[in-house]
């Protein structure tokens, strides 16, 4: 069986996107993310800004895959309290809930510039009692799924520790519950492990594979439910395990690098180098 495509989220190596990309053609990647380019969040770049991007992205020799937005990461008025216990990372990004239907306009207008067919988001920041505000989040992505299809484009729904869609078994639960073919999910087995789930076979099992669009690797050990994010394959997700289970179902999709590890000695790129040559050998 081939190997898997790989790319990554290009801030992971640098929030210079020059540097990133080139690390990443280095590694043999043809993927990218874009997330934070240049120190700004890639919902908040011009038109300018973002084709200057494309244009390193593109020189090479990368594909944008996905645009990595912060959509749904965000306070839910009138909900039960936050979950203090999950760190809230928001890469550059402070948007509210009123900002939210701006957010989605701008995100599928940078999918169609950039060539992505995919628009990461999530589902409100964790609240203490979450089954309490999951219909809401449901009305909220049949809506995003609803708009993504007018546009031609795939909602990627990311179970994130943060956030109220955490697990594969929560994430089960909103594909049954939006059965449509415009919502796929960012499968990402480190933030499941990090919500207490054993993400492979456990998790795995229990989605379905036609409806992943895409996979986000990255590795830790935890200390309660703080993560000690560590290189790619040395940590407790069973990557080798997931990546033939992905083979054997058939994923055509690609497998992209979310490092998270600061790297030896604070040096996030060589950090993101090391992790990325990881990836390529076990996809």
């Amino acid at each position: 069986m081939p190997a898997s495509k790989i790319g990554a989220i290009t801030d992971e190596f640098s929030p210079d996107i020059a540097v990133a990309v080139e690390a990443m053609r280095e590694i043999g990647m043809t993927g990218a993310e874009l997330r934070v380019v240049n120190g700004k969040n890639v919902m908040d770049l011009t038109d300018e800004e973002l084709d200057a991007a494309l244009e390193l992205v593109h020189a090479a020799g990368l594909e944008v895959i996905a645009i990595a937005s912060p959509i749904l990461k965000c306070t839910l008025p009138d909900a039960p309290p936050i979950d203090e216990r999950f760190q809230q990372d928001v890469f550059a990004s402070k948007h509210s809930f009123e900002d939210q239907p701006r957010l989605a306009q701008r995100a599928f207008e940078i999918a169609k510039r950039s060539g992505a067919k995919i628009v990461r988001v999530f589902s409100y920041w964790r609240v203490v009692d979450p089954p309490a505000v999951f219909e809401r989040v449901v009305d909220a992505l049949q809506e995003l799924s609803d708009r993504a299809a007018e546009h031609g484009l795939i909602i990627g729904l990311e179970n994130e520790h943060a956030c109220n869609i955490a697990t594969a078994h929560d994430t089960a639960r909103v594909l049954a519950a939006v059965d449509h073919e415009n919502l796929k999910v960012v499968w990402d087995p480190a933030n499941a492990y990090v919500s207490s789930e054993e993400p492979f076979p456990t998790g795995y099992n229990v989605l379905e594979a036609r409806r992943i669009a895409h996979v986000h690797a990255k590795d830790c050990t935890l200390d309660g439910h703080k993560p000690n994010w560590c290189p790619l394959g040395e940590g407790d997700i069973d990557w080798v395990g997931q990546f033939a289970a992905l083979k054997q179902d058939g994923y055509s999709g690609y497998i992209h690098l979310e490092t998270h590890w600061a790297g030896p000695g604070g040096n996030k790129l060589e950090g993101s180098k090391i992790c990325g040559r990881n990836l390529k050998k076990m996809a």
